[in-house]
């Protein structure tokens, strides 16, 4: 979902959105786009297959449009579930300097007794 700001410029005249957030899309939007995209896809594969029976007697042509047919469903189904990738966000931590243990003698207690 993207937020936007309208700001007219002048009195009777609408206002041209203004980009103030960079939010993802929802999952439904970002769905019904790759539906969209894997219904168009699908969708030309039957007219290439119509179109290599109009130009059966042009044999180069009509292969062309067979073959241009063949993968469709299958880079339908890749570009239908491909999600985008999710952006790297850089968090801030603290950060704070190593400290070394201490070096020196200790008195070791025996526990005989």
């Amino acid at each position: 979902m993207v937020i936007v700001h309208r700001t007219p410029r002048s009195a009777g005249e609408e206002a041209d959105p203004v980009l103030i957030t960079e939010a993802a899309p929802s999952y439904e939007e970002e769905h019904a786009a790759r539906k969209r995209k894997y219904m168009l896809m699908m969708g030309m594969r039957f007219p290439c297959l119509i179109l290599a029976g109009i130009f059966y007697h042009t044999w180069w042509l009509a292969l062309f449009f067979v073959v241009l047919s063949i993968p469709l469903p299958w880079i339908a189904v890749l570009v239908a579930n491909d999600r985008p990738p999710r952006k790297a966000e850089n968090v801030s931590r603290y950060q704070r300097e190593a400290k070394q243990i201490e070096h020196r003698e200790h008195r070791v207690i025996d526990g005989q007794g």
